[in-house]
């Protein structure tokens, strides 16, 4: 009975391991209805030797290299928000980025959000989000 615990408890400590390790394309999910509803794109990578506040000024980095205005770095929560104006509209798009020490490493999670109205393509989101969570590597 001991023995099926541990292989179960090995189980899942992997599979949760295998799901922290998947690349940002893997783990990218869009939510809302385009035109209709607000829609946001997320997602995460884990970077096991990175350390948060190198990720974090790597982020930043590439944010504002991605065009971004509005940068606000918050080195306590160890967050970016930024925003961008693309359509001509006044309605900004906004982006979140939160680097979390995980471990001996560190998890980035971004989301993207459009406005009702707002369209674009999921291909250009996830090439731009998946760039910037990148940077977080080095």
């Amino acid at each position: 009975m001991l023995k099926q615990v541990l292989v179960a408890s090995a189980l899942a400590a992997i599979t949760v391991s295998a799901a922290q390790a998947q690349t940002c394309e893997k783990n990218f999910k869009v939510s809302g209805i385009p035109l209709v509803t607000a829609v946001s794109f997320k997602s995460s990578q884990s970077f096991p030797k990175v350390k948060q506040a190198q990720a974090l000024k790597r982020l930043a980095q590439a944010i504002a290299a991605e065009g971004f205005s509005g940068i606000t770095v918050n080195e306590e929560l160890g967050a970016i928000d930024a925003y961008q104006e693309t359509s001509g509209s006044g309605r900004p798009q906004t982006l979140r980025v939160v680097a979390r020490s995980q471990g001996g490493g560190t998890l980035v999670n971004a989301v993207f959000n459009i406005q009702p109205g707002q369209v674009t393509t999921n291909d250009v989101v996830r090439t731009g989000m998946c760039s910037i969570i990148r940077s977080a590597g080095g």
